[in-house]
């Protein structure tokens, strides 16, 4: 059975920490801009607020007062 050196452990760790980033970076500048933006953004869609309960269609309001 080989002997596993601790030095080649790590370095195969960051030879593939460094790959995933490279092939994550590759991918993302295969999307078109929008999707991207969209996926990054912190702000909350329509649907988004629709999907938690908060927005309210004017036709609700109108009925309610």
């Amino acid at each position: 059975m080989a002997r596993v050196n601790k030095m080649s452990v790590l370095k195969r760790q960051r030879e593939r920490k460094k790959a995933e980033k490279a092939a994550l970076k590759r991918e993302q500048r295969g999307q078109p801009v929008e999707q991207v933006e969209e996926r990054d953004s912190p702000v909350a869609t329509r649907d988004d607020l629709e999907g938690y309960g908060l927005v309210v269609d004017s036709d609700e309001e109108s009925e309610e007062a």
